[in-house]
């Protein structure tokens, strides 16, 4: 486990984790619930109500003890009705006493992995894009004008990406493009808003169910990191808080 000293919080937040319900967005909601001070609100998003039902059940100790608030919210991020439920979920929670919005844009699929002359479908491409690309941005801004930033209000993005936003892979084409254009997105946030911490961050390959689907389509098969461990690595950049805003880091980088 990374070295995290025990004085050092993530304050008293409100955090949404899309893509909360398994894999890595299920082991940093575990992590970051161990982080936040008592009164705060952890959105855990996802398709699956049962599952993030089941991770609420895992969490209660820690909310319990902390006194903090648990939200299943059970949406598809890739409509606009996902979007806008996540969104209001959080403005229910706007005159809670916080100061520390931390949103960590995990959601994302593999899609098809197919060379770049089959990709004809011009509906097949926007769909994967609207998940892996769009929805990120609709929430990211909605979230923004719930929480306006303001000078005692810490903020803090978290763009999940890949090595593949940096190095095309053949017959990945759509989600080595996903990858890269958030994270020229977040990079753009970073510029626009001082006050909103951006982060995009390279959790490495894990031991998911994507991991699982890539080995399965492709036959590749990589050495696969817990999620905790890339978790731990995660939560201890958000505490140090001492990268540059846009930057983006990877697993075995830091």
């Amino acid at each position: 486990m990374a070295d995290i000293t025990n004085h050092r919080t993530l304050g008293r937040s409100i955090c949404i984790i899309t893509g909360a319900s398994k894999g890595f967005g299920r082991a940093l909601a575990h992590n970051v619930s161990r982080w936040l001070e008592p009164g705060s609100v952890l959105l855990l998003v996802a398709r699956s109500e049962t599952l993030l039902q089941e991770l609420k059940e895992e969490l209660q100790s820690f909310t319990e003890e902390q006194q903090m608030v648990v939200h299943c919210v059970a949406v598809d991020l890739s409509t606009r009705e996902g979007v806008n439920e996540t969104v209001s979920m959080a403005r229910q929670e706007a005159g809670t006493e916080i100061d520390h919005v931390l949103l960590i844009n995990n959601a994302a699929t593999l899609g098809d992995i197919s060379n770049f002359a089959s990709f004809t479908n011009i509906e097949d491409a926007t769909s994967y894009l609207s998940l892996n690309v769009s929805s990120a941005l609709a929430l990211t801004a909605g979230l923004l004008q719930v929480f306006p930033c303001e000078p005692l209000l810490r903020w803090s993005v978290v763009n999940v990406s890949s090595i593949f936003a940096l190095q095309p892979l053949p017959s990945w084409v759509l989600y080595c493009t996903a990858k890269a254009a958030r994270k020229m997105m977040f990079k753009v946030l970073a510029e626009e808003q001082p006050h909103v911490k951006v982060l995009s961050y390279s959790p490495g390959p894990m031991d998911t169910d994507m991991q699982k689907e890539i080995l399965r389509l492709t036959g590749v098969k990589y050495h696969l990191l817990p999620c905790q461990e890339s978790a731990d690595k995660l939560l201890k950049l958000l505490l140090d808080n001492d990268f540059i805003s846009g930057v983006h880091l990877d697993f075995f980088e830091v």
